[in-house]
């Protein structure tokens, strides 16, 4: 036997018949006139469905998922958040304090000022008139009473015992040693002299060569059953063979050989042409496919390239060489200034707004001190006599407006 590993070998391409030759050209003709709409149906599909999903599906699900977060999720959150969040904690709370008035703190107060001390006193009251008593009179009465009972009680159990010893013990004890165990003695070696030897005698001298001559009969009878019945089964086994043969031959000639030369002459052939022609188809349809692809691709190339001079490159020299410049003519010429008079416009409102503020808290300020007087000056802590100290400003209505402009807008429409 080798051992030794053997390098794999490629397998060699098996020659083609003349049949394959002759079913391969048309059919793959057949296939390509039947698979090349078919390819083009499809990757028309596969174009449009992708423009669809990039271009409609994907842009309104974001959308509609903006919308829905917009419009559901954010309200929700910040009612969950700023609503319902501290309606459900002030709710909690105050159930919370009221289970504790009504079902805790009474019970609290009861078990610590009213039990405790209770139980305290009744503590210090039952040690006082029952636990000292109690220990003084176990310690001084009943320890010593108990051991005086207890030396008492053992040497009375020490003499009860010997007497019981005396009477119910010892003398059943001699009886054994002297009187029942010699007796049993003598009795055991008459047993053995009488009895025992003899039956030994007996079984080696009488019962021991008839059981030996019993055996050997016995074997002898059951090694002649034994060969006769091995010549029986012998003759009926060749029997059988034979027959077993025969009938073997018979059925090679009349099932087997017909079945192998039906196999081998008619159905293998059969069998390798359909194997044949459906390799061929299939091989057909791949070339076929991938045939169709390379021309789907090139129409497609050829369609792309003709919708966009029709369409798109015009639209592009529309946009760069029409819209563009109108459009940054707008912007410059009318946005622009626009939205700077607006700018001026607002600003000088604010001014206005700010002015009149100014003087109505003036005006409020001056029939407020001719009311009620100037306003004591405080003192702040740690300034320096002698020295003015400085006024703090007024929180109600402070002086500079902090409000917002239109020069502080950060939108991209009013950006200068």
């Amino acid at each position: 036997m080798d051992l030794e590993k053997q390098p794999l070998t490629p397998p060699r391409p098996q020659a083609e018949g003349c049949l394959a030759v002759a079913i391969r050209i048309p059919v793959r003709i057949v296939v390509l006139v039947l698979v090349v709409p078919v390819r083009l149906v499809w990757d028309a599909l596969a174009v449009c469905g992708r423009f669809l999903y990039f271009r409609g599906l994907r842009p309104v699900g974001r959308a509609l998922a903006w919308l829905g977060r917009t419009l559901i999720v954010t309200p929700l959150a910040w009612l969950m958040e700023y609503v319902i969040t501290p309606v459900a904690l002030g709710v909690t709370t105050v159930t919370l304090w009221l289970l504790k008035a009504v079902f805790v703190w009474p019970w609290v107060g009861l078990w610590r000022y009213v039990l405790v001390p209770v139980g305290k006193g009744l503590g210090w009251l039952g040690r006082v008139l029952v636990v000292i008593p109690a220990m003084w009179l176990y310690a001084s009465v009943l320890t010593p009473i108990g051991h005086g009972l207890a030396w008492l009680a053992r040497g009375v159990g020490i003499g009860l015992g010997w007497l019981l010893k005396a009477v119910f013990v010892w003398p059943w004890v001699g009886l054994w040693r002297y009187v029942v165990v010699p007796v049993g003695a003598g009795l055991g070696w008459l047993g053995r002299v009488l009895v025992v030897i003899p039956v030994m005698w007996l079984y080696a001298s009488v019962l021991t060569p008839i059981g030996h001559g019993l055996a050997w009969l016995a074997k002898r009878l059951g090694a002649g059953i034994a060969w006769s019945v091995r010549g029986i089964g012998a003759g009926i086994g060749w029997l059988l063979r034979g027959i077993g043969t025969v009938l073997g031959a018979l059925g090679r000639w009349i099932f087997v050989v017909p079945s192998v030369a039906l196999w081998r002459w008619v159905l293998a052939p059969i069998g390798r042409g359909i194997a044949v022609v459906a390799r061929e188809i299939g091989a057909a349809l791949g070339h076929a496919w991938r045939v169709a692809g390379y021309v789907s691709l090139a129409v497609g190339r050829f369609l792309g390239r003709l919708l966009r001079w029709l369409f798109v490159d015009p639209a592009r020299w529309v946009y760069r060489s029409v819209l563009t410049p109108v459009g940054h003519a707008v912007r410059d010429g009318v946005w622009r200034p626009a939205v700077r008079a607006v700018k001026d416009a607002g600003r000088a409102t604010r001014q206005a707004i700010a002015a009149a503020r100014r003087s109505v808290r003036e005006a409020r300020a001056d029939v407020r001190r001719m009311l009620f007087g100037a306003p004591e000056e405080r003192v702040p802590v740690g300034a320096v006599p002698m020295e003015p100290a400085p006024v703090p400003v007024a929180r109600r209505e402070p002086d500079t407006p902090a409000t917002r402009t239109l020069g502080s807008s950060t939108t991209a429409l009013t950006k200068d």
